[in-house]
């Protein structure tokens, strides 16, 4: 018994226990019901894991001295083209070499197709799998036409889920970019926690951020989301990889949107705009042209809108559907705009152009599977309603767009003649030069 004991003893001496909030990330040493950083409830998780392993060797822990940031010489840094410009785009003009980013999305959407034609158009890449073997990768690799034998690429495959036997891997290979797929597939020995564990993720991602920093290679990572749409694992995944990329879409819809939510190289605000297709995403050149290809100009409830994202400016339709409703409570969907947006949009219009759809169901739809934000959209979204409201169709050649004061008036929105540009490039040549939304309704859906 006193054997046992002391065993015990031991090895709870060689471990230590935190608390790690699954939203934010925050530690504790011990269980509580709330998070105190972010008032989440029932978000605490235990992690387990050997003292030996906080123990990290990060990098500058040689450095002695502070330096003075005028004394620190910045090379030039040459950044590795992918050959889809749409990517490169986002990630402001290539990947950086040492950086590490991750790819999320959801299951189907096309994230291990996207890095698969990346990695046959890069030179030196070593993708790692933990998900898929050797033999299922290259039926993909053939089936979407690529090629890793032209003009000095060369793509390695390797199957391993071990982070330390990984990063021997990538120090022995020395390749420009490696792909892990997927962080929530790789563990590290010393941590007594299943693979995909909070524990796991944060500590395999410090490891490969330091070994991206170290040998000077770019590490992509792909990652799983939740149902609320992030990147499944703690909240400190992000905030330790430069780049975090979400690759949106609806599943059986062919169009993906590439959008990133974090890039220390670069803005935020791109976008890219790929195509599924069988031989995998195909960038869209024209991407206005592409969402108004089918559009219904003769119908009312349509209504076409500039928005800007990033540094392009997009035609999109939108549409709305009104229709009395057999429930005591009006139901009111959207699709690629905000539901609590459009709430306040509805009482603005009944309150102050006088239009009664308060017993009416409203369904608004962003075509294409594009999700707008900004509150440039707003005049569109109302004129939609509006004129399906009425049955009046909206002029076909109108280009809409402005911003929706409580009180009903029409705001101007940034960047107004880029949005004009596109929309005339398109033969949208009317737009809206009234000062309230009562005179906008009463001109165009009476």
């Amino acid at each position: 018994i006193k054997k046992t004991l002391r065993y015990n003893k031991d090895t709870m001496s060689s471990e230590q226990i935190i608390f790690n909030c699954a939203d934010c990330g925050q530690e504790y040493f011990k269980w509580q019901g709330r998070c105190d950083r972010c008032g989440a409830w029932n978000t605490l998780k235990e992690m387990r894991f050997s003292k030996e392993s906080v123990r990290t060797n990060f990098l500058g822990a040689n450095q002695t001295e502070p330096t003075e940031i005028s004394k620190i010489n910045i090379k030039n840094i040459t950044r590795i083209k992918t050959g889809l410009n749409e990517f490169d785009r986002v990630l402001g003009g290539g990947i950086v070499p040492g950086s590490i980013f991750i790819l999320g999305g959801d299951p189907g959407i096309g994230k291990s197709t996207l890095l698969l034609q990346i990695s046959a158009l890069v030179k030196n890449v070593l993708y790692i799998s933990g998900e898929e073997s050797l033999e299922q990768i290259k039926l993909r690799f053939e089936r979407l036409g690529l090629h890793s034998s032209v003009g000095g690429i060369k793509l390695k495959l390797y199957n391993e889920t071990n982070i330390d036997v990984i990063a021997k891997k990538i120090q022995a290979e020395k390749p420009e970019l490696a792909i892990i797929d997927s962080i929530q597939t790789v563990y590290l020995e010393n941590i007594p926690a299943a693979a995909g564990s909070i524990a796991q993720v944060k500590e395999c991602a410090m490891k490969l951020q330091q070994l991206a920093k170290s040998t000077q290679t770019a590490v992509a990572l792909v990652g799983h989301v939740t149902k609320d749409g992030a990147v499944a694992g703690p909240r400190t995944l992000e905030h330790l990889v430069d780049a975090v990329l979400y690759l949106e879409g609806e599943r059986f819809h062919e169009h993906r949107i590439l959008r990133g939510v974090k890039n220390r190289f670069g803005t935020t605000d791109e976008i890219g705009i790929f195509e599924m297709t069988e031989k995998g995403l195909m960038e869209v050149k024209n991407p206005s042209k592409l969402f108004l290809a089918e559009r219904l100009s003769n119908t009312a409830g349509t209504v076409v809108t500039a928005t800007i994202e990033g540094s392009r400016s997009l035609l999109v339709e939108v549409q709305a559907l009104t229709a009395t409703t057999v429930f005591g409570y009006p139901q009111r969907r959207t699709s690629g705009f905000d539901l609590n947006r459009l709430q306040l949009l509805v009482a603005v219009l009944q309150k102050k152009a006088g239009i009664n759809i308060a017993n009416q169901d409203i369904f608004v739809n962003i075509v294409g599977g594009v999700k707008i934000i900004e509150p440039a959209v707003d005049l569109a979204v109302v004129l939609a309603i509006a004129s399906a409201s009425r049955g009046k169709v909206i002029d076909p050649k109108l280009c809409v767009f402005g911003e929706l004061g409580l009180s009903g008036e029409i705001r101007r929105v940034s960047r107004e003649e880029k949005r004009k540009a596109e929309a005339e490039r398109l033969g949208f040549n009317k737009f809206i030069k009234e000062k309230t939304i009562l005179e906008a309704v009463r001109r165009y859906c009476v």
